[in-house]
């Protein structure tokens, strides 16, 4: 029973959230579609935060693609070994999730620690940090801790990667995730977790990316001067 829930019914409900969700927020609050920029508020914390924590879930977003809608079948067949793929996965993945973390801590602390920071941050905006940091760790142990260090012959690809494939096409399968580790199985439905929060917190923003400034026409600023010059006279 637990199984179906968490493996089939949680993730779908999740989604059904993060798409309804979007659609609601956007019309009825297209004016809250933001970011609610606090640069100056503080600067040191967010200049290094925000940087390293973007780079690194660009590169963390892209191995997850590669490592879990790739079939393995597909890189065996073009001549990547297993063996290679995953020194391959741990070394990337390990990196960029490193960088990730360390983003995320300092915007973390930024946002908790810092009183002016703290005081304009919204109860989904301290929900989301923890959460992020939550799946971020979660995801840098799986990757080095419990890959790396202990050594294990766990195999996410012939797990986790086929369960979310057939949840994609809707034939999701359950039992295989019944021998998926604690810690990946949190890190799975903490993540899902946060897609149906999305909606309903100011991570809308990675939406609105501004492609009306690539069309729009120039501004041309003049100095008060030259305005006074090509003024029609006797005004």
């Amino acid at each position: 029973m637990w199984n179906q829930f968490w493996w089939v019914i949680f993730p779908y409900l999740m989604l059904a959230l993060f798409v309804s969700g979007h659609i609601y927020r956007y019309n009825t609050d297209q004016l809250g579609w933001t970011a609610k920029s606090s640069e100056f508020l503080e600067k040191n914390y967010l200049k290094w935060g925000s940087i390293l924590f973007h780079v690194g879930v660009l590169l963390v977003f892209g191995g997850h693609v590669a490592g879990l809608l790739i079939p393995k079948t597909f890189t065996d067949s073009i001549g990547i070994s297993e063996k290679i793929f995953h020194a391959s996965a741990i070394t990337t993945g390990g990196a960029a999730g490193v960088i990730t973390l360390i983003g995320i801590v300092l915007l973390s602390l930024r946002r908790l620690t810092v009183k002016r920071v703290r005081l304009t941050s919204s109860f989904t905006d301290i929900i989301v940090a923890i959460l992020l940091l939550l799946i971020i760790a979660m995801g840098v142990y799986n990757t080095l801790g419990f890959n790396l260090l202990a050594k294990s012959d766990f195999n996410y690809r012939e797990t986790v990667a086929p369960w979310l494939r057939g949840l994609l096409v809707f034939a999701p399968d359950p039992s295989l995730m019944k021998t998926v580790p604690l810690f990946f199985r949190l890190h799975i439905i903490l993540a899902f977790a946060l897609f149906g929060l999305w909606p309903f917190t100011r991570l809308v923003h990675v939406w609105s990316v501004p492609l009306e400034y690539f069309k729009r026409s120039y501004i041309i600023y003049r100095s008060h001067r030259q305005i006074s010059r090509h003024a029609p006279k006797g005004k």
